[in-house]
């Protein structure tokens, strides 16, 4: 009989990330100590700087990349397409598809962006602005197309996002719509919100 234990899972930078991702997501980023990180790893709180260098290091990474992903996601969801109906559409499909296929990282962004130290702080809350800008500016452009009817853009396209947001607090995958059926319909939604003719 061998009374061994069974070999630890190898731990990565990457492994590291998927637990703070949970942990911040869960409880929050003030709400979780690296030793409660070390403790899901099945490691020790010294050997978490193996592979990290802070929590905020944690932290920035998940907001950085997700807030620089976001806007990616617009830019390719906009680029090409002519008609701006079809580019408010598009655009808020993919950002509600985001919302219910990372719902970890929307929830950490949109709650612990405050916590993040600068400058990587401005730079998040920069790429936020770029792209409620550029949603605004899509209704703007309808509405002197006479493709929109709603004159408050900035309203509708802070609602909009919103909207979207909160996606990544209610949305479950074994939920009776999936994500890319959620994500259609609230591209359609968007577009009442807008004011579509």
């Amino acid at each position: 009989m061998n009374d061994a234990a069974p070999p630890r899972a190898t731990v990565s930078p990457q492994a590291v990330r998927e637990v703070a991702l949970t942990l911040f997501a869960e409880r929050g980023y003030h709400g979780t100590a690296l030793s409660e990180i070390a403790a899901e790893l099945g490691i020790r709180t010294p050997s978490l700087y193996n592979h990290i260098r802070s929590k905020q290091e944690l932290l920035h990474d998940i907001v950085i990349e997700t807030t620089t992903d976001v806007w990616a996601d617009y830019e390719r969801a906009v680029k090409d397409e002519p008609d701006v109906v079809a580019r408010l559409r598009s655009a808020t499909r993919v950002y509600a598809l985001r919302h219910a296929t990372h719902r970890r990282e929307a929830l950490i962004v949109n709650r612990e962006i405050a916590s993040l130290d600068d400058p990587a702080r401005s730079r998040a809350m920069q790429l936020r602005r770029c792209h409620a800008e550029a949603m605004k500016e899509l209704i703007d452009e309808g509405t002197k197309a006479g493709r929109f009817s709603e004159p408050a853009s900035t309203l509708a396209a802070f609602g909009i996002l919103e909207m979207c947001v909160s996606i990544a607090r209610w949305f479950r995958d074994d939920g009776p719509l999936s994500a890319e059926e959620v994500a259609a319909k609230y591209a359609e939604m968007c577009l009442r919100v807008a004011g579509a003719k």
